[in-house]
């Protein structure tokens, strides 16, 4: 599976943006998606997943309520909507396909899209 994530950009604080993550390959829809960002100077962190069949949602604390992760299985694309943004979401996203016989596992990473959110 290779993973091609997209539409970040500069957005001002209260703003949104749209992620999408573009997969290929015909397993797309057995992996459960993923979300990280690192931001500069952190480490990379978890911001959410989904399940391959879309059915359950996680987010960390700190998105919960202004970010949705979402997926479209005919369409091999993961999108994570995010609302309400701050000054801190600012960082690289990654997509991530998680390991269908290991939960803690991502067995392929996307090249990152910047994301910059101004005060």
């Amino acid at each position: 599976v290779q993973l091609q994530a997209s539409g970040g950009g500069l957005v001002q604080a209260g703003g949104s943006l749209r992620l999408s993550c573009a997969a290929s390959g015909r397993t797309f829809s057995s992996y459960a998606m993923g979300w990280f960002r690192q931001a500069p100077g952190k480490e990379r962190e978890f911001v959410a997943a989904i399940s391959w069949s879309g059915g359950s949602t996680y987010y960390a604390d700190s998105v919960k309520g202004r970010f949705t992760i979402s997926r479209d299985n005919a369409k091999n694309t993961v999108y994570l909507q995010m609302n309400s943004l701050k000054p801190e979401d600012t960082a690289v996203y990654y997509c991530a396909a998680v390991s269908p016989d290991d939960g803690s596992r991502i067995d392929y990473w996307g090249q990152g899209t910047h994301v910059t959110v101004s005060s």
